[in-house]
């Protein structure tokens, strides 16, 4: 599915966009006036953690709800795994990857090639790394975070959702009509 067919949420649609018209997430640092997709810039990731933005679109998630997040194949078996076993998950190894409001994570999996299909590789961090047979969209209770003088890292708490994919189109879009619907 083209990147233009999925539905943008509103938040989503007001963002600038690059040359293609892909959206440009709220954390993409820009060189030379071009967005660099797939790295993320200290400052607008430390502001979406400290003022509970979210790092798709860069609007206020508020306090008390839920907050998700798109992973790989590895943290998508450990956590399918883990809800499997009637047992709780918790990421003990902190991420980079902030978190964000449900509908711009389910448009973030499908847009993204490294994220929403299981044959995509990066083509910046970790060159050449096919993401892997599944990937989920996931839904959080909390995060915590920590801001350091080079990072700022991300772990969340309670899982309350858990939506597994191999193709995220496939699996995601009537979930993300829904949730734009209810809007």
């Amino acid at each position: 599915m083209r990147f233009d067919a999925v539905p943008k949420p509103p938040s989503v649609a007001a963002r600038p966009q690059d040359r293609r018209g892909y959206p440009v997430p709220a954390i993409t640092p820009y060189e030379e006036g071009e967005p660099r997709f797939a790295r993320t810039d200290y400052e607008k990731s430390a502001a979406c953690a400290q003022q509970r933005l979210c790092s798709v679109c860069g609007t206020p998630m508020p306090a008390d709800t839920p907050v998700w997040r798109v992973v790989g194949a590895a943290e998508a078996e450990a956590i399918g795994a883990a809800l499997d076993a009637g047992r709780p998950y918790r990421n003990l190894a902190p991420t980079w990857e902030g978190p964000g409001h449900r509908a711009c994570m389910l448009y973030a999996s499908m847009v993204c090639p490294y994220l929403g299909r299981p044959q995509a590789r990066r083509a910046v961090l970790d060159r050449g790394r096919a993401r892997g047979a599944t990937g989920a969209v996931v839904g959080f209770a909390d995060f915590e975070y920590a801001v350091t003088d080079t990072q700022v890292l991300f772990r969340f708490l309670g899982v309350v959702e858990f939506l597994p994919h191999e193709d995220a189109a496939t699996a995601h879009l009537d979930t993300l009509r829904a949730e734009l619907a209810q809007r």
